[in-house]
This record gives C-alpha cells, sequence and structure tokens, in this order.
C-alpha cells in the first residue's frame, strides 16, 4: 500500500523586491515526492516576476524552460550551459532526497492504527429500512479500504463511502454506509483494510435486536438493579429500626437478679445494631440472671 510521501510537496520560497522600479521577483524551490520512496522525488526551481512565470528548472527533463521573452532568451543560455545544469541539480540532492529522508523517518512513515466503530443509523432513502455506518477514526496513513461483508461474500450495491477526511493533525477519518434489509441468519460485517494492520480488522453486526431495542433492555435492566438496591437497602433500614425499638435512639438491655436490685448487668446497644432481643437474654441467663427488662438510655 502506497502511503507516505506521495503527494507531498516542500517548498521554499524567497521574494525580492526592487524598490526603485516597484517590482517583485519571487524564487521558488519546490520538491515534489511521487511514491513511498523518500528519494523519487522532482526538483522544481521557478522564477517568478510580479505574479508572472518567467522560467523553471525540472530535474527530471534537466533543463530550463522560459515563459517570458527575457525568461525564453535566459533559459537557452543556461541549458546550453553543462556546468549550470549541474548547479541546478544540487539541490536536488542536498535538499529534496536529504530533508526529505529525515522527515519521512520522523513522522511520515509511522503508521497508526485507526479506531473502528460500527453502528446502526436511520436509513435514509426508502427502499431499505435499515442502515450501518462503518467509521475509522485518527489513522496515519491516509489509504485505507473500507469493505462490507454479507455472510462473508463483498457487498458492492446499496453502499456509500466518504473520501478520506483530514483531521489536520496528520490523521484521517473515514465513514461508509450500508443500507440493507434485515434478514434471519444474515451475518453483515464491515472490513477494514490498512498499513497499520498486520490483517484485516473485521467487525461482526449483531442483528439478534436492533440497536433501539438493546438500548431499552440495557435501560430497562439497569433500572431493575438500582430497584433491588433501593429495596435491599429499605427492607435492611427496616429491621434494624424493628430490632433496636424504632425511635432512633440508642437501649440499654439490663438484667437483675430478684431482690438484689444492686447487682444489675448493663448492655448497651446502638440504635443501629442488629442484635435481636433473644442475644441479650442469653447474656443475662449466662450471668445467672433470670431475667431481663429493656430501659431506654
Amino acid at each position: 500500500m502506497m502511503a507516505c510521501l506521495q503527494s507531498y510537496l516542500f517548498v521554499v520560497m524567497f521574494s525580492f523586491f526592487t524598490p526603485t522600479d516597484g517590482h517583485f521577483i519571487t524564487i521558488l524551490d519546490l520538491c515534489y515526492y511521487r511514491g513511498e520512496d523518500p528519494h523519487d522525488v522532482e526538483y522544481i526551481w521557478r522564477a517568478i516576476s510580479d505574479m508572472v512565470k518567467v522560467m523553471e528548472y525540472n530535474s527530471t527533463l534537466n533543463r530550463l524552460t522560459g515563459y517570458t521573452p527575457i525568461g525564453i532568451h535566459t533559459a537557452e543560455q543556461f541549458n546550453a550551459n553543462p556546468v549550470v545544469l549541474a548547479s541546478f541539480q544540487t539541490p536536488l540532492h542536498s535538499f529534496c532526497k536529504h530533508y526529505g529522508a529525515l522527515a519521512y523517518e520522523a513522522g511520515v512513515n509511522n503508521n497508526v492504527e485507526p479506531s473502528v466503530h460500527l453502528r446502526s443509523m436511520t436509513a435514509h432513502g426508502d427502499r431499505h429500512p435499515s442502515m450501518l455506518t462503518c467509521s475509522a477514526y485518527k489513522f496515519y496513513p491516509k489509504q485505507i479500504r473500507v469493505t462490507w461483508l454479507r455472510n462473508g461474500q463483498e457487498v458492492t450495491s446499496n453502499m456509500t463511502s466518504s473520501e478520506e477526511l483530514a483531521n489536520g493533525d496528520w490523521h484521517y477519518q473515514i465513514h461508509s454506509y450500508l443500507e440493507y434489509t434485515p434478514t434471519p441468519g444474515e451475518k453483515i460485517s464491515c472490513m477494514v483494510e490498512h498499513a497499520s494492520f498486520t490483517e484485516p480488522k473485521i467487525l461482526h453486526w449483531d442483528m439478534s435486536l436492533p440497536e433501539s431495542e438493546r438500548s431499552k433492555i440495557a435501560i430497562g435492566a439497569s433500572g431493575l438493579v438500582l430497584g433491588v438496591v433501593f429495596a435491599a437497602a429499605g427492607l435492611l433500614y427496616y429491621n434494624r429500626r424493628k430490632t433496636t425499638g424504632g425511635d432512633g435512639e440508642d437501649k440499654m438491655f439490663y438484667c437483675q437478679i430478684p431482690r438484689i436490685h444492686s447487682n444489675v448487668l448493663f448492655y448497651r446497644v446502638s440504635h443501629s445494631s442488629t442484635a435481636p432481643l433473644e442475644q441479650i437474654r442469653v447474656k443475662c441467663l449466662a450471668h445467672g440472671h433470670v431475667g431481663f427488662q429493656l430501659g431506654v438510655l
């Protein structure tokens, strides 16, 4: 897959202004990269005077071309001089190929894997009731292929795709759309091929339920879980209040031996405690007490 420096351009521009005559002269040095090899480059030198192209050198042709009378005359003289032509070849190697290779290794050759998402949308036409969208985000290089599969076979109709859209940060995104009529047992997939993948990435669409129905089920299940949680919390709170008397105060259980009123055994129980009265009675009996009463602290 061709990636990298295709259609990339390095530009160096020099402009000169002559205040006496009021003329502008602009010199452009251009590097056109034509493939994934950073050394496959064409160097263009261009002279412009007052927005009129005067003369141009092309490294592929290794000659100059004039576009005005003075440009034509000068180009003929330069083309007849091998030393001048050789001097125009110098920027091709020292500028275009050198810096192009550095840029290629620094950033252009770094593949960024796309984030792929498959979702359902409302169909725009009347022919099919459903539409799927397969989107790939933040990938590099630009070249990418998005294909729809129906039961493993490539789909060639009822589909549209956007171009690779630049994000402005060297990354791209693309969106592909498929209009279809859901059929029981049918398997629809989106396949994405990119230089960052060792093999194509395939996302399968679950047609068991429409996305709207799955959303309703998810919302209903969430509501059911929340209802169970709140019900359990309310029941626990009710049981705690019932155990401790329900008035929210700390309670003190005490046991007393008959006729020995000074021998009283106290148990402090918080209103939030879940200890039942039966546990307090057992403690009283263990200490030789035969009865107990409930008193508020």
